[in-house]
This record gives structure tokens, sequence and C-alpha cells, in this order.
């Protein structure tokens, strides 16, 4: 059994192959290939966690690519995700309205196939290193200027394994980026995070897509 980290599919989104530059004609080959990928990676017996950004455009069809990854599948919420803390609609109208918006929204992504969701960033170890699991880093963005900052872990000296910023960067500092366009596609084994803790915090540049 092997613990995997993995983060923004965007499974269902046309524009994101023209913003990250990804290899596919359109939507249909990119989520027919992310699936691949991951099930070429990754077993039933294994655990994936997915910081965030899994799927937008058509939810109720682009979230029916979750029950075709292999493993047991848990997700940190992304700035994408319906179910995410901070979405917007999650975040209007009384407590009682609110939190009723809210469970059903996180029982779309739990019947979609995620076994929990985990709304604040996770501590967990990694090859004897102490990390938290977030959708975003401590700092750094895909557009500029950082956003979301309330939502962001804080830095307290430990490492933190992230998503959001895409193609930016696969390590920078103490932040390792694990989305898919930072590794070919891929989910990236515990192992191999484990080998960057180790190996200390110089800029790594995203690997091309498998």
């Amino acid at each position: 059994m092997t613990t995997y980290f993995t983060s923004d599919q965007h499974f269902g989104h046309l524009n994101i192959i023209r913003f990250c530059d990804r290899p596919f004609p359109g939507v249909g080959a990119m989520n027919s290939r992310l699936v691949q990928l991951w099930n070429e990676t990754v077993t039933d017996d294994d655990t994936v966690w997915v910081l965030g950004d899994v799927a937008l455009g058509a939810l109720d069809e682009s979230l029916t690519h979750i029950g075709r990854l292999a493993g047991r599948k848990l997700l940190v919420p992304g700035n994408h995700d319906r179910c995410w803390e901070g979405d917007r609609p999650l975040r209007k109208g009384n407590p009682e309205a609110r939190e009723r918006r809210r469970a059903k929204e996180r029982q779309r992504y739990l019947d979609a196939g995620f076994a929990e969701i985990h709304d604040r960033p996770e501590p967990v170890t990694v090859g004897g290193h102490s990390v938290v699991l977030s959708h975003f880093p401590y700092a750094g963005d895909s557009h500029g200027e950082d956003r979301f900052v309330e939502y962001r872990p804080a830095d307290q000296g430990a490492w933190v394994v992230h998503g959001h910023v895409h193609d930016t960067w696969r390590r920078r500092g103490r932040q390792i980026n694990v989305g898919v366009d930072a590794w070919g596609g891929r989910p990236v084994p515990a192992e191999t995070v484990a080998g960057l803790l180790t190996e200390g915090a110089e800029d790594l540049q995203p690997l091309s897509w498998a």
C-alpha cells in the first residue's frame, strides 16, 4: 500500500488546457488521459490525497471521473471545489441555510467517490518529516499576486505539500507542489515527496506531461 499526493486535475475545464499549455485537443482527451495516468500509477490498495481543484465545468458530469480513479481518495478542497469552505455561495444567507448548502455540496463529492473531505490543512508525517497538506502554498500564486490569503496555512516552520500554482514550480523553498501540471499528469508517491524533503529547499521546475 502506497500513499500518493496530487491536485488540480480540473476535470471538465476547457480553459485549463490553454492556461497551463496541457497537450490535449479538448476536454474529453484531457479527462481520459488524466484517468489513464492515475490508474497506471495508483492501485485500489493505495491512498491518494487530492489537494483541491479536482473538477470544474458541468460538475455533475466532471465529478463522474472520480469514480473511475483507483485507490482510497481523500480531498482537501481548493478554491474551485464547490465544497470548499470559502466558496462564495456557501458563505451567503443565514447559518442554517449555509449549513444545508454546505452539507449538500460535501455529499456530492462523497457520492462521487471521495472517502473523506478535510476542510483545513492536514498535518501528516512523510518520510519522518512533519508536513502540512493544503491546497494553497504559504506564498506564491499562478496569477501573480497571492489570492485567498486568509485560507492559506500559517508558516510555522514545517514543509507544506500543496497545489494551486499549477506549473509555476515543483519545489520552492519549503513548498512542494504536487499538482498534475508539475508532475507530468501523475499522482506523486510519498516516497518521492520524502526524497524532496530530504534534499532541501532548492527550487525545482515542473516536469513535462507524460
